[in-house]
C-alpha cells in the first residue's frame, strides 16, 4: 500500500480458489426454467423448490447460501459456459491449462507467475505471491520470480520439528548452504535451488509474525480451505505486499455419490467464503480484494445414474466489493443438437476471464500473460484506483 498525501492508496489483491475434480456447473447454477435439466438429471437433479432461486430460470445449489447473499448485494458474477478449444477431459491436462492459459502446448510458465513477476519485476518482495495447501500450483510458477506455499501459517518456518539449540545450528548451516555467494558461480540448476533456499529464509522472516499480529472476532471452520482462508486473510492484513493468493477445495470428481459429496464440499466453500470476506471486512480490508472461482472442466449433461463424468462447458464466479453482479455470459444450450458429444459447449474462453482481471484489475496487458487477445467482460470490475 502506498501513503498518498496521508491517506492509504490499496493496492489490488486476487485471491484464485481452485474446485479440483471438476465441479458439476449444472447442479452449481441450475438451469430449472429448462425442462431438458430433469430429462438428463433424473437421479441428481435438484428439485426447483430446493433452489436458491436467482430469477424464473436459474437457482444456486442449496448449499451456496451465502453465494446467494453475496449474489444479491450485487457483488457476485456468474460467467457460464466457460472453456476451451477441443476440450480436454483429463484432470492433470485440463488443470494445466487453466494454470498456463495455453491449450495447445505444454508450457512450464504459469499466469500468475508472470502477474507476479510484472508487479514485483525487481524481485524485491518474496511474498509478492503466496499460495495456502499442499504445494506451489502450477499457476504461480515461473523460474526466476519466487512464490511461497503456505500449509499453515502457525507453524510455517525451517526445521520446526526442531527446539532450540539443535534447531539454530541447523538452520545457521542451511543459510551458509543457500546464501548467494555459495551458488553465484553454480550451473542454472544449482542457482535456481539456490535461490529458492534464499527466498524461503526471507519468507520465513516476514511471515513469522503475521499470527501475532491478527485478531478476529470471526469463527472459521476446521477444514483445510476455511483454514487457508483464514491464514490468506492473516496475512492480508498484516500488509507485507502480498498481491496474489491461491487456495484449493478437492473432492469435486462426482462420478458417484454426487448429491451428498457435492452439497457437503459447496456448503463448506459457501461458509468458508462467506467467513473470509467477512474478516476482510472487520479488518477494513475487503475492497481491495476480488476471488475468482474456478474448476478445470465441467460434468457430462446426462447423470450416470448416480453421479456425472468428466465433461466440458463449465463455470466461473468472481467475488468481490468491486465486482459488479450477474450473469454474464449465455448458458450453455441443453439441447442435443447444441451439445459436444453429451457436454455442454463453452461459451466463454476462461482466458476473456483472466484478462478482464489482468486489464480492468491490474491495469496491465492481459496478451502476453494470457497468451492472445481475448474479449473482456465489460463492466464486471470496477478499477480500484
Amino acid at each position: 500500500m502506498t501513503p498518498t498525501n496521508g491517506n492509504t492508496i490499496k493496492d489490488p489483491v486476487i485471491v484464485v480458489l481452485q474446485l479440483s475434480g471438476g465441479n458439476d456447473f449444472m447442479n452449481t447454477v441450475v438451469p430449472y426454467g429448462e425442462p431438458l435439466y430433469y430429462d438428463f438429471r433424473k437421479t441428481v437433479g435438484i428439485p426447483e423448490t430446493d433452489l436458491l432461486h436467482l430469477d424464473s430460470q436459474y437457482g444456486l445449489h442449496p448449499a451456496l447460501t451465502s453465494f446467494k447473499e453475496i449474489y444479491d448485494q450485487g457483488n457476485l458474477a456468474i460467467i457460464a459456459g466457460v472453456g476451451y478449444p477441443n476440450p480436454d477431459r483429463s484432470h492433470f491436462r485440463s488443470m494445466d491449462i487453466w494454470h498456463t492459459a495455453e491449450p495447445t502446448n505444454v508450457i512450464p510458465e504459469g499466469w500468475l507467475g508472470r502477474i507476479i513477476r510484472e508487479l514485483d519485476p525487481q524481485k524485491q518482495n518474496v511474498c509478492t505471491g503466496i499460495s495456502f495447501g499442499q504445494g506451489l500450483p502450477r499457476a504461480m510458477y515461473l523460474s526466476g520470480t519466487p512464490a511461497l506455499s503456505v500449509r499453515d501459517l502457525e507453524s510455517y518456518g525451517l526445521l520446526t520439528s526442531m527446539s532450540g539449540r539443535r534447531q539454530r545450528r541447523a538452520i545457521n548451516v542451511f543459510t551458509r548452504m543457500y546464501a548467494p555467494e555459495e551458488f553465484a558461480e553454480a550451473n542454472m540448476t544449482l542457482g535456481h535451488i539456490g535461490q529458492t533456499g534464499v527466498d524461503a529464509l526471507a519468507g520465513v522472516d516476514m511471515l513469522k509474525p503475521v499470527p501475532a499480529q491478527y485478531s478476529s472476532s470471526v469463527e472459521y471452520a476446521d477444514d483445510q480451505l476455511a483454514q487457508s482462508l483464514r491464514g490468506i486473510a492473516q496475512v492480508h492484513t498484516a500488509n507485507i505486499g502480498t498481491r496474489v493468493f491461491y487456495a484449493e477445495l478437492g473432492g469435486f470428481d462426482t462420478h458417484g455419490a454426487q448429491m451428498g459429496t457435492q452439497t457437503g464440499l459447496l456448503r463448506q466453500l459457501s461458509r468458508a467464503v462467506s467467513d473470509f470476506f467477512a474478516d476482510l471486512r472487520e479488518h477494513n480490508a475487503s475492497e481491495e480484494v476480488v476471488m475468482l472461482v474456478f474448476t478445470e472442466f465441467g460434468r457430462r449433461v446426462r447423470d450416470n445414474g448416480n453421479g456425472t463424468d468428466h465433461g466440458s462447458g463449465g463455470g466461473a464466479f468472481l467475488i468481490g466489493e468491486r465486482v459488479n453482479g450477474g450473469m454474464y455470459a449465455e448458458y450453455p444450450s441443453l439441447d442435443p443438437a447444441n451439445q459436444l458429444s453429451g457436454d455442454l459447449h463453452y461459451n466463454n474462453d476462461f482466458r476473456s476471464i483472466y484478462s478482464t482481471i489482468i486489464d480492468d484489475w491490474f491495469h496491465m496487458q492481459p496478451e502476453p500473460i494470457v497468451n492472445g487477445s481475448f474479449e473482456r467482460f465489460q463492466g464486471m470490475i470496477s478499477p480500484l484506483n
